[in-house]
């Protein structure tokens, strides 16, 4: 399990202010969800008329969908944020993975450094033997 890190004031509250718009915006959703199902429901005669008290609907139902939309918009707006903040104040995770990606880029660098200089060798033995076999024959 990771430890739990100290954060400062300002990003502690700004935690808790992620966390309340988050808990708000789904409270939205459900209260405006809820209300369209039971507006949804056919109840028994009013004092209005059926078109009236169908328009009323009608007019409630775009309503409470629009705020369900808002809503979504904001829990879209919230993701983009708790993104930022993560990538801007996780300076652990991000040092992390700098030092995995150089230890990596560092272990490639030593095994094509050992390529090269085994490859240095076997072309120093061809080209001594060649010298050898052009300076020995008698066709110079």
């Amino acid at each position: 399990m990771a430890t739990q890190r100290v954060l400062p004031q300002s990003k502690e509250t700004l935690l808790q202010s992620y966390n309340k718009r988050l808990k708000d915006d789904i409270r939205s959703i459900l209260d405006n969800f809820t209300e369209i199902i039971k507006t949804a429901k056919v109840e028994e005669e009013t004092q209005v008329s059926r078109a009236t008290q169908a328009e009323q609907d009608h007019y409630e139902m775009h309503v409470r969908a629009a705020n369900i939309v808002r809503a979504g918009e904001s829990l879209m707006k919230l993701v983009s944020d708790l993104k930022q903040f993560l990538i801007l104040n996780d300076f652990p995770s991000v040092n992390e993975a700098i030092s995995l990606r150089n230890q990596q880029l560092r272990a490639l660098q030593e095994e094509c450094d050992k390529k090269l200089i085994s490859l240095r060798d076997e072309i120093a033995v061809d080209l001594y033997e060649l010298e050898e076999e052009y300076y020995s024959s008698r066709y110079k």
